[in-house]
């Protein structure tokens, strides 16, 4: 076996699992990376309790950042407590609160854009203020620890000499 061809072997056999999103395009919402303070709980009916998304330790007024590039389609108050909603690419959408929204709806945004600051006040929250980060595909909630984190594996092909009766 040439070197070339291992080197070929080793790359075709490197792998990881497809999540919401192939191309690990999005980044965290807040930097540095953020303790997740409360995780994801998918409901068990589609108006049952849950969380439908991740709270994110933060500090108040700390930078939000737009986790992919997008379209805002909402940027304003609701129910009482600042959110932003961007559309990407693959049906998917994301929701960040409490925030003050920095950007308007129809603004165009890049990945790690600020799109707003942190609002304190979240409800449960253990950290000075807490982001909630939530992701929809269609009208399918997803964990949103899928687009940032990512389970690679590496598998060597075992390496042989090439028959020497060839």
């Amino acid at each position: 076996m040439t070197f070339l061809s291992a080197l070929l072997t080793c790359a075709l056999t490197l792998t990881a699992p497809a999540g919401p999103q192939d191309d690990n395009r999005f980044t965290w919402p807040l930097s540095p990376t953020p303790q997740v303070t409360r995780a994801f709980q998918l409901p068990t009916t589609p108006y049952g309790p849950g969380h439908r998304g991740i709270d994110l330790a933060a500090t108040p007024a700390q930078p939000v950042l737009a986790a992919a590039h997008g379209v805002v389609t909402f940027a304003a108050t609701l129910a009482g407590r600042g959110v932003v909603t961007i559309d990407h690419d693959g049906d998917l959408r994301t929701t960040y609160e409490p925030v003050t929204p920095t950007v308007t709806t129809g603004t165009q945004v890049h990945s790690g854009q600020q799109i707003g600051t942190v609002v304190p006040g979240h409800p449960d929250c253990p950290a000075p203020a807490c982001l909630h980060w939530g992701v929809r595909r269609g009208d399918e909630y997803l964990n949103p620890l899928t687009l940032v984190t990512h389970d690679t594996q590496i598998r060597l092909k075992p390496w042989t000499d090439p028959p020497t009766d060839l």
